[in-house]
């Protein structure tokens, strides 16, 4: 949501600084400057862009009105990794089979849906879940080598959107020049005009490189930075299960694994040691770890 306020403060401050200025916003309104800037950018991005990035970005591009992992998404996943390794410890890695036939439908799983509703992150923890319970024998370094390839192809992949993003607003400032040098062409073609005429036309011109600026500056850039830093807080919760998952294969203490997961996040989303170990005093005292 910050992301949406910040387009608004852009908008508004740009704007509002023109009338202060004495500007009218009729003058602004160019339409052919928007056809030429913002088709031109359009065709280049698809040019250059694979199908399957340019899919990758219309499905992240939603995401700029969301404010990303949160600090409560990343103490429920510590809590259900806790879960899962009390149940493993209590019963062996069979139990968790009942988890990952359908986890939409279990209990246990059921209880945070922010982790469920996240399919990257569910179908990570599903598919490692899938090869415990088949009997396939891992040594702790193999698990983590397979673990760490995995998340590092998925990060790989997933930054691609905002890279070919960030390549566009790149490339905006001189689509704007390629439109106000169209209008100078236009100019020149009514140069025994009146001086209104040409001003008219200079004015359309000029809008053309305004626009090209604005629009990768104050839009274009910071909205591929903002969806690369929503990539990074997806990779760092995905570690963490990593973590917890690595722990649960080696049979670790519940305890000692949420600790070890919880000191991987990085300070502004890591629930406090007291925080996480009221947390799971409570799950116990409710008979679910």
């Amino acid at each position: 949501m910050i992301a949406i306020v910040g387009l608004v403060v852009v908008i508004g401050c740009v704007l509002g600084g023109f009338a202060m200025a004495g500007g009218h916003f009729s003058v602004l309104w160019q339409p052919s400057e928007f056809v030429v800037i913002g088709g031109a950018a359009t065709g280049a991005l698809l040019v250059g862009t694979p199908m399957h990035v340019v899919k990758g970005l219309a499905r992240q591009l939603p995401k700029l009105a969301s404010n990303g992992k949160t600090h409560q998404d990343f103490l429920d996943v510590l809590l259900m990794g806790f879960e899962l390794l009390s149940l493993a410890r209590r019963e062996g890695l069979v139990a968790l089979e009942q988890h990952v036939e359908d986890p939409h439908k279990s209990a246990l799983l059921g209880k945070y849906a922010g982790f469920t509703g996240d399919a990257m992150a569910l179908t990570f923890l599903v598919d490692t879940l899938e090869l415990f319970t088949s009997g396939v024998k891992l040594g702790d370094h193999e698990l983590g080598e397979l673990l760490e390839a995995d998340l590092e192809v998925q990060k790989e992949e997933e930054i691609l959107p905002s890279k070919a993003l960030a390549t566009m607003g790149d490339a905006l400032p001189g689509l704007g020049i390629v439109a106000a040098v169209l209008g100078i062409v236009i100019t020149m073609g009514h140069i025994d005009g009146p001086p209104s005429e040409i001003g008219h036309h200079v004015g359309a011109a000029l809008v053309g490189t305004f626009l090209g600026v604005l629009l990768s500056y104050g839009f274009v850039q910071p909205m591929a930075g903002n969806l690369a830093a929503k990539v990074h807080d997806q990779h760092t919760y995905l570690v963490a299960i990593k973590e917890l998952l690595v722990s649960l294969y080696k049979g670790a203490n519940p305890t000692i694994a949420v600790e070890l997961a919880r000191r991987s996040l990085p300070a502004e989303v890591r629930p406090s040691s007291a925080e996480l170990s009221k947390a799971c005093r409570n799950l116990r005292g409710g008979g679910d770890g």
